[in-house]
């Protein structure tokens, strides 16, 4: 009886650690979610930071002078005025992706910083129940689709599929748009040739009759 026992006793320990190793993952799983989730939170307050320091600094800019900062060190340490002015404390850690480095938004080219976003092209956990300055946050399909501006957070335009035609996009500076394409015609039937008997429309030509040549 005793080696039956020690067998059973076995398998019940053998059971054991796979539950107790199913419940372990489960809940690293569950720890990471949660941290992700409070990363993305973080990431909306610290976008909501840089959208203030961007309307502080077009509140103080002097007559005749542009309103968007050339970079965002500018909104460290404002270079038009002769005494320090900050509009933002420091550059932010992206909490998703653990770097002070943002994509940054500009007016034209790479002059003028409108907004920032982050870097990270992972899909969202957060897709609904934003605060009212975020909006349309909710159709974003990307984190780094949540752009923080100036004027107001934003998402950028749901992506188009794969396989879908884009929409129209107007032709580039100097170059002229495409004529409408001309609308075809109706074909006119031939004109009728010289010693044929038209017919009025609505009656019938009768048929000839032929008779046999009794030759």
């Amino acid at each position: 009886m005793r080696p039956r026992q020690g067998g059973f006793t076995y398998l019940g320990l053998i059971v054991l650690v796979t539950i107790v190793g199913l419940v372990g993952a489960a809940t690293l799983k569950i720890e990471s979610l949660m941290r992700r989730a409070q990363a993305e939170e973080e990431l909306l307050e610290i976008g909501a930071e840089f959208s203030r320091a961007l309307r502080s600094y077009a509140a103080a800019t002097p007559r005749g002078q542009r309103q968007q900062p050339a970079s965002l060190q500018d909104l460290l340490r404002d270079p038009r005025f002769p005494n320090p002015r900050r509009h933002l404390r420091k550059i932010y850690i992206d909490p998703i992706t653990g770097k002070d480095e943002w994509g940054i938004m500009y007016l034209s080219g790479e002059s003028g910083v409108i907004g920032v976003h982050s870097l990270s092209d992972s899909k969202p956990l957060k897709i609904g129940n934003f605060d009212a300055r975020f909006q349309n946050f909710e159709k974003a399909e990307l984190i780094s689709d949540w752009r923080f501006t100036r004027s107001g957070q934003g998402a950028v335009p749901n992506r188009p599929q794969q396989g879908t035609q884009p929409p129209f996009a107007p032709p580039p500076p100097g170059r002229e748009p495409l004529p409408p394409p001309r609308e075809e015609l109706p074909l006119l039937p031939p004109p009728p040739n010289e010693g044929d008997e038209t017919v009025p429309p609505g009656e019938v030509t009768p048929p000839v009759r032929t008779e046999p040549n009794d030759r």
